[in-house]
């Protein structure tokens, strides 16, 4: 059974000019949507709205059944630290620590205890002890993967996550994000170019034309 995590309803949002208008948008738990379009269409900043980090000109979004954008700053930030988990095209690691350590602040804050096996699926385990100036690209990007998912989100949003990466390398990344989605009740929002990466999601959505249409 799957329940409604997230929804946003009429969102409309100009910068210097209007990028997208009365859009309708539900995520589910155990379930995993993308969203496609052309550049500068608007789609990450449809995904910055969704997860509490821009307030919409018009329209609203629920998270888990309440009102996000009419809770205080405080409230918004208790749910950017325990209930969301954002990843970037880049990783955003704190580069004087190690990569555990980069994984272990972010439980803390969270109050989670870390799952070493999420290292084993993402295949970074023998790079954990290491400074993350050390690491390849790649496995900064599996880091702050492993960063995020240690968090326990329930609702992950993801930007291109998977754009430095080779392909080989972003399937291993998007099985476990999509393992994890299914494994803990969670949901997946991804944002995306690749349209074979964004066939793989249970919902497949374009936005064009001002407007957010299921594909």
């Amino acid at each position: 059974m799957t329940d409604r995590l997230l929804e946003a309803k009429g969102i409309s949002h100009s910068f210097d000019t209007q990028l997208f208008s009365n859009v309708h948008l539900s995520l589910y738990s155990r379930q995993s949507s993308a969203i496609v379009g052309r550049s500068g269409s608007g789609k990450s900043t449809l995904l910055h709205i969704c997860s509490t980090f821009i307030k919409p000109d018009e329209g609203s979004v629920s998270l888990f059944g309440e009102d996000l954008y009419s809770r205080s700053d405080d409230a918004i930030e208790v749910v950017r630290r325990y209930e969301i988990g954002i990843i970037f095209q880049f990783h955003y690691l704190f580069k004087g620590m190690t990569a555990m350590e980069n994984v272990e602040v972010a439980a803390l804050l969270a109050n989670e205890a870390i799952d070493e096996s999420l290292f084993e699926k993402l295949e970074i385990s023998e790079v954990m002890g290491q400074k993350i100036g050390e690491l390849s690209g790649g496995q900064q990007q599996r880091v702050s993967i492993a960063r995020v998912l240690s968090k326990k989100p329930r609702i992950i949003f993801a930007d291109e996550p998977t754009g430095n990466l080779d392909n080989e390398t972003a399937a291993l990344v998007m099985d476990v994000l999509f393992d994890y989605v299914r494994e803990h009740d969670a949901t997946l929002m991804l944002v995306t170019h690749d349209m074979q990466l964004a066939s793989r999601c249970d919902h497949l959505y374009r936005l064009e034309a001002k407007s957010l249409e299921e594909a």
